[in-house]
């Protein structure tokens, strides 16, 4: 199935009629022209109706402003606000996630009380964005564990979303460009360019005027060596699994770490990470025989904490344009400093 000129659409996204990424800078009318082969009505029609989103947001305003790597959906049905029991489309779950790829391992079978399952973290409707950073070019949230950088097919609420309504609501006629994305039970600093521009220039030298990730982990066991450098290449298989494979066959990663804390059982990291491949640290902490805990994709789900161990403590990067170093931080969350009190 194939969708008003899109990529093919399998089940798990049968409720969109199509699918494209924003190659470059554009306005969603003018986009949508040249993409869904409809008359200029039909496709205005998509947008007054409520079937247009942008990143997982319903946009019905003709001009708004898009971005490279936007994504834009065409629902069948109008989309509603995403706490809404209703807010269609959504599509129901299999149970299904590739079990034959399935890392085995210790913590494999879940406990009582060792931590919600992926996508079923429930969040209040009063939920507001935790800005860390906010000036006219940048907006920088502190994200919650459990709640999504950019919208899945499965689910639409996301900290992108949520940045969406704030500005918004400000009416300044702002929105939030999408810099960056971190794992979706990960916490911590998520940054948004409110300028295309800037937005754009970090985009295309991201690796290069990125200057520091800075993450703290909590792990199983104690690592032999209390600081190191772990190297791996890393490749992604078709159940969306990342794993080592040999020099040359996939992408390099840096993963630099250090003992913050330990009890025996368990140690917090801070970690530094030279580019930020997907599930870079996961899958890091995993061939090091020190798995991130409550971390179910890479088999380990017990925790303490109830909620995957990790934090994005940091990010610095260089300003585009003026060159000055711009500093993101957030504060390690207390459960994970908790767990190496003299009183646990």
């Amino acid at each position: 199935m194939r969708g008003h000129g899109g990529k093919p659409l399998t089940k798990k996204a049968e409720a969109y009629t199509a699918r494209y990424t924003v190659p470059r800078s554009d306005t969603l009318l003018a986009f949508l022209l040249k993409k869904c082969r409809q008359s200029r009505n039909n496709v205005k029609a998509l947008l007054s109706g409520g079937k247009v989103l942008v990143n997982g947001r319903a946009e019905k305003q003709f001009d708004f402003p898009l971005a490279k790597d936007d994504e834009i959906k065409i629902a069948k049905n109008a989309v509603t606000a995403p706490f809404a029991e209703d807010s269609a489309p959504r599509v129901k779950k299999t149970g299904k996630t590739g079990s034959a790829d399935k890392p085995s391992g210790r913590g494999e079978k879940r406990e009582k009380g060792s931590g919600e399952k992926a996508g079923t973290k429930r969040f209040s409707k009063n939920l507001k964005p935790d800005i860390l950073f906010e000036n006219d070019e940048f907006l920088v949230v502190d994200k919650p564990a459990g709640l999504l950088s950019v919208e899945s097919d499965d689910e639409r609420l996301s900290a992108y979303y949520l940045a969406e309504e704030y500005l918004r609501n400000k009416g300044a006629g702002e929105r939030a460009y999408v810099l960056h994305r971190i794992d979706k039970e990960t916490s911590g600093v998520l940054a948004f360019a409110k300028d295309v521009k800037i937005h754009s220039m970090l985009r295309m030298r991201w690796n290069e005027l990125v200057l520091k990730r800075e993450y703290y982990a909590v792990v199983s066991g104690v690592f032999k060596e209390r600081r190191g450098e772990i190297v791996l290449y890393l490749k992604e298989n078709n159940n969306h699994l990342v794993y080592p494979v040999a020099r040359g066959e996939g992408k390099r990663a840096v993963t630099k770490y250090e003992t913050v804390r330990e009890n025996g059982e368990f140690s917090l990291l801070r970690v530094e990470i030279e580019s930020g491949r997907k599930n870079q640290i996961r899958v890091a902490m995993k061939a090091a025989g020190h798995p991130v805990t409550g971390d179910e994709k890479y088999g380990f789900v017990d925790s303490p904490l109830k909620r995957l161990g990790l934090h994005a403590s940091a990010l610095c990067l260089k300003h585009p344009v003026t060159g000055e170093t711009l500093g993101f931080f957030s504060p390690v969350p207390r459960e994970m400093t908790d767990m190496f009190t003299k009183k646990r």
